[in-house]
């Protein structure tokens, strides 16, 4: 009986080497927690730039005079270690001199961003709201601080006025409320590569207008086609066709390639001829061109 027993709780040497394996293994596992922790300190996190970010989020959102701009954090904190101070008209001031008062690359961006929107300074407080001005900047600068006719009357339209999208220059445009300068330029640019607008909504193809701002603006411009510039199609080249924003360069190519194969075009009927032509292109640049 005994001899039954040992013989069934023997083990072999071999089968003793893997258990004493995966002992160690498990140890090893067990251990490994501990003997990690020991070694590797953990890593404090600092709230303290999530929460500034967060903060520009906010101000972005509000609409106020942050002037907070996506471009601005990649920008220097560093300023000038001796700051020149003189007294100045905080509006359309060079960057260089916002520099020599000792502000910062990304708090002049900021300013820049700010101004580009329409935003004005009406008072010296109104420098202090820019998001970025910490109050010691403010209190250094503010005595300097000199806005010829404090009571401000703005440029912007008054209500019921409209300005004519198609023979406007860039200077009129940022009087309707919500264009700055940068977006003014914008549309001057895409007026002249379109020929002219047909309607307001095509305001939505210009760069950052999108339907939020579309419909801050969309009642405060109007629209004459009759300066409408149109393209002689059978003489523009490729060149001058491509600057067309409604004809790729694949679809630029293939219209001038088949007026050198089959003659000019006698009205936007031979033009269903080019295959990646369909109707909706058609439709969207027969206004835009002339059969001469």
């Amino acid at each position: 009986m005994k001899s039954r027993v040992k013989n069934y709780l023997s083990i072999t040497k071999k089968e003793w080497n893997g258990m004493v394996i995966l002992l160690l293994v498990i140890a090893v596992v067990f251990a490994a927690p501990y003997v990690y922790q020991q070694f590797h300190t953990n890593k404090v996190v600092d709230f303290k730039d999530f929460n500034k970010d967060v903060a520009l989020l906010n101000h972005a959102k509000g609409g106020d005079a942050s002037g907070y701009n996506d471009n601005s954090a990649s920008l220097s904190d560093e300023k000038i270690s001796k700051p020149t101070l003189f007294v100045f008209n905080p509006n359309n001031l060079p960057a260089e001199q916002w520099k020599q008062l000792g502000l910062s690359e990304r708090q002049i961006s900021i300013i820049k961003h700010y101004e580009a929107k329409g935003g004005h300074f009406s008072k010296k407080e109104d420098v202090e709201k820019i998001y970025g001005i910490t109050a010691d900047d403010y209190k250094r600068i503010a005595p300097y601080i000199n806005i010829p006719d404090e009571g401000y009357t703005s440029n912007k339209l008054a209500a019921g006025e409209v300005v004519e999208l198609n023979t406007a220059d860039s200077a009129k445009l940022t009087r309707i409320h919500g264009i700055g300068p940068a977006f003014a330029v914008r549309i001057v640019e895409y007026r002249k590569r379109l020929g002219g607008f047909l309607n307001k909504e095509q305001l939505q193809e210009v760069y950052g207008i999108d339907t939020t701002k579309f419909a801050e603006i969309k009642n405060q411009v109007g629209i004459n086609p009759a300066h409408i510039t149109k393209i002689n199609i059978n003489a523009v080249d490729f060149e001058g066709l491509r600057k067309f924003p409604y004809l790729t360069n694949k679809q630029t190519n293939a219209v001038i390639q088949y007026r050198l194969q089959h003659g000019n075009y006698q009205s936007i009927i031979d033009m269903k001829n080019i295959a990646i032509l369909d109707g909706i292109i058609l439709r969207k640049i027969e206004p835009y061109l002339s059969f001469k």
